[in-house]
């Protein structure tokens, strides 16, 4: 029964507040689970000696106010057959017995006590248990979300995306030049008209040159 010497820490425990304001509460919550667990382990383990004593208590309350009654019938009884000391004699072993009852019924509500006790120590760290496994579990993917924020922001993130940039303009300058030179375009409306002005102008030189002969 050593875990119920600490039953007052342990229900008032509060991890909480440390946590809020250590620089490491995954740290911290990692190592307050390990003891947690060991603890329960021991409630588990302690459980069955606090549970076989309150049995044993009971067992022996029962027996001891059986006794008494067998002592009450058998005084009555001796009073009847006339034997007046043989009752006196069964009513001094039943107010032993009230005695011994007192004391039994002191030994069975203390085990019954440390039942009770065992029983909130093992609620409450099994509560302790799942709380603290949620919040670590949030704790945890906030860093990891957080590294991985960190390597976005790093003049090395910074550098590969730059690297990257570099390829992609790289393959396309590539596949621009790589495009076939007498690939048919659009010709552009400016120089259709340059076209038109130098076909008209031949003419017009022809024509001359025919007046000239």
């Amino acid at each position: 029964m050593g875990i119920l010497t600490r039953f007052k820490d342990i229900m008032s425990s509060n991890i909480n507040p440390l946590i809020e304001r250590t620089d490491n509460p995954e740290k911290m919550i990692n190592q307050y689970l390990k003891n947690l667990y060991l603890d329960l382990g021991t409630i588990k383990a302690e459980t069955a000696s606090v549970k076989a004593e309150e049995q044993r208590t009971l067992r022996a309350l029962n027996e001891c106010k059986v006794d008494q009654n067998k002592m009450q019938r058998y005084a009555v009884k001796a009073l009847e057959n006339g034997n007046e000391d043989q009752a006196r004699n069964f009513l001094e072993r039943k107010a032993a017995l009230d005695t011994k009852e007192s004391e039994l019924q002191a030994a069975y509500d203390s085990a019954t006590a440390n039942s009770i006790k065992m029983k909130q120590l093992r609620e409450k760290l099994s509560a302790d248990i799942q709380s603290l496994e949620m919040r670590f579990s949030v704790i945890k993917g906030n860093s990891i979300a957080a590294k991985s924020q960190q390597r976005v922001n790093s003049p090395i993130f910074d550098q590969m995306e730059e690297k990257t940039k570099f390829a992609l303009d790289e393959a396309t300058a590539l596949a621009e030049l790589r495009r076939d030179p007498f690939e048919e375009l659009e010709e552009p409306e400016r120089t259709k008209e340059n076209k038109r002005d130098i076909d008209e102008e031949l003419n017009n030189l022809k024509k001359q040159l025919g007046d000239g002969k």
